[in-house]
C-alpha cells in the first residue's frame, strides 16, 4: 500500500489493484473540544469513533447499493476500521454538499435574523468548498459553473442524488425514533467511467441527529442505529 493522503478523520492508501483503502481515525471535527460536523478542523478524539463511523458507513453504503444509488463503495472491515473504495476524482480540491432538514449550526449563525432554531428547511441544499484556510466557504451554483468546478447539469445531478440519498438516510433514522437535522455528503467522478458518485463516508461525524430533543454524539448514534 502507498499512502496518498493524510486527512483529518481518515488516511487514504492506494492498493495494488488500483482501488483505495480508507483508514478511519478516532479524530472528529469540532471546536474547543466540542463535536461539530460542520467544523473544518479536528476538535477532539473520541475512542471508537473511527470504527463506529465505519459501521454506519458500511450500513448506509450497502443500503444505497440495494437502492441503485451510485457510490464508490466496494467493501468494509469494521474491525480494522478500513473501507475499500473505487478511485474517484474530486471536483477541484473537493466540494461538500449539505442537505438541511432543520435550521441549526452554521445556517443559524448566518441567517439567524430570518430563521428560528429547528425551523423546517425541506431538504435545502448547500454547496461548500473544502478549504480549511478559508473556513470551507459556501459557494453558489453560478460560481461553481463560473470557476469550472461543476456545470449546471452536474449541479442538478448532485442535488437530485443528495435529496434521494438523504431521504433514505432520514427514513432509516426515523425508524429508530431519531430525527435528522442536517448531513454533509461528498461526490466525485469515478476514474473508470466519469460517473458522478457518492464518495467519502456516511457517519455520525457527518450529520446532526436528535432523539427526544437531545443531540446524539457519533458513538451514541451508531449505538442507537445498530443495536438490536
Amino acid at each position: 500500500m502507498k499512502m496518498v493522503y493524510e486527512g483529518k478523520t481518515k488516511d487514504v492508501f492506494e492498493l495494488e489493484d488500483g482501488n483505495y483503502l480508507l483508514q478511519f481515525k478516532d479524530d472528529v471535527t469540532g471546536e474547543e473540544g466540542v463535536f461539530d460536523p460542520g467544523a473544518n478542523r479536528v476538535g477532539l478524539t473520541i475512542e471508537g469513533a473511527g470504527r463506529a463511523g465505519l459501521r454506519l458507513s458500511k450500513m448506509f453504503f450497502e443500503l444505497l447499493q440495494e437502492r441503485g444509488i451510485p457510490t464508490h463503495y466496494v467493501e468494509a472491515d469494521p474491525e480494522k476500521a478500513t473501507m475499500t473504495v473505487k478511485p474517484a476524482q474530486p471536483f477541484g480540491n473537493g466540494i461538500e454538499v449539505i442537505c438541511r432538514f432543520k435550521a441549526v449550526g452554521s445556517f443559524m449563525r448566518r441567517y439567524g435574523m430570518y430563521v428560528r432554531e429547528g425551523q423546517s428547511l425541506d431538504r435545502f441544499i448547500e454547496f461548500t468548498l473544502k478549504d480549511d484556510d478559508r473556513g470551507d466557504p459556501p459557494i453558489t451554483e453560478d460560481c461553481l459553473a463560473t470557476l469550472g468546478l461543476l456545470s449546471e447539469e452536474e449541479c442538478e445531478t448532485i442535488k437530485k442524488l443528495t435529496r434521494e440519498i438523504c431521504t433514505i438516510i432520514k427514513d432509516e433514522l426515523e425508524e429508530k425514533g431519531i430525527e435528522l437535522y442536517d448531513i454533509k455528503l461528498e461526490f466525485g467522478r469515478l476514474k473508470e467511467d466519469g460517473l458522478i458518485v457518492l464518495v467519502d463516508e456516511i457517519s455520525g461525524g457527518n450529520m446532526r441527529a436528535y432523539k427526544d430533543g437531545e443531540r446524539l454524539e457519533p458513538l451514541e448514534l451508531e449505538k442507537a442505529l445498530l443495536s438490536g
